[in-house]
């Protein structure tokens, strides 16, 4: 199959169109167009085109990684389930984090620390960090170390209820409504009462 043109377009990416004799077109990066020795007037054997599909699909994938990771700290899950989402197959992505793997640019546990870190500074309980975890698919075997100097919460939980109750005296209602926010952000419930008991002496939780 003859490349009839090679076409700039408005790619963020910079991707460029091959148009074939056929009508047909192809959307690469640059890098395929230097790797594969591609020019215009260029004869692809049909049994080639799929190699050519290939290797443009493959560096598509390479090329929306780096800017998955260029943008937040991912983890090789995160990554590999992000790239499959935005429509690069299985294999693709899979070879994309292995590469970027292989490059040190992945890095697991300092995501989970960073996790952890973004919790803590966000006044969350291990609860809500253990989910936070979850959810940027830190390999489980990894969040004990990250949670191991966890700092008691009394503190986040005493600047969580000083901005709630400002300095006055909380009812029942009020700190049944504290005390729902606090466990949403993660907090023990033994924690919890423990310092509502210094707020509002005269309530009795249980």
């Amino acid at each position: 199959m003859k490349i009839e043109a090679i076409e700039p377009t408005r790619s963020p990416q910079g991707k460029l169109r091959l148009r074939f004799a056929d009508g047909q077109t192809m959307m690469v990066l640059p890098s395929v167009i230097a790797e594969l020795g591609l020019y215009e007037g260029m004869e692809i054997p049909d049994a080639a085109m799929q190699s050519v599909q290939e290797t443009a699909q493959a560096a598509s994938a390479k090329e929306r990684a780096v800017r998955i990771v260029s943008a937040s700290a991912v983890t090789k899950r995160e990554l590999y389930h992000r790239l499959v989402f935005k429509g690069e197959t299985e294999e693709h992505a899979q070879s994309a984090v292995d590469w970027l793997e292989e490059l040190n640019l992945l890095d697991d546990r300092s995501v989970a620390d960073s996790v952890v870190r973004s919790g803590l500074a966000k006044g969350y309980g291990e609860a809500r960090i253990r989910q936070m975890l979850y959810e940027k698919r830190v390999p489980k075997a990894l969040w004990d170390d990250a949670l191991a100097n966890l700092p008691e919460q009394d503190d986040a939980i005493d600047a969580f209820l000083q901005r709630r109750f400002r300095g006055k005296t909380p009812d029942r209602a009020e700190c049944k409504r504290a005390t729902d926010a606090l466990l949403r952000r993660g907090h023990r419930w033994s924690e919890i009462k423990k310092a509502l008991e210094r707020y509002a002496p005269d309530e009795e939780f249980e």
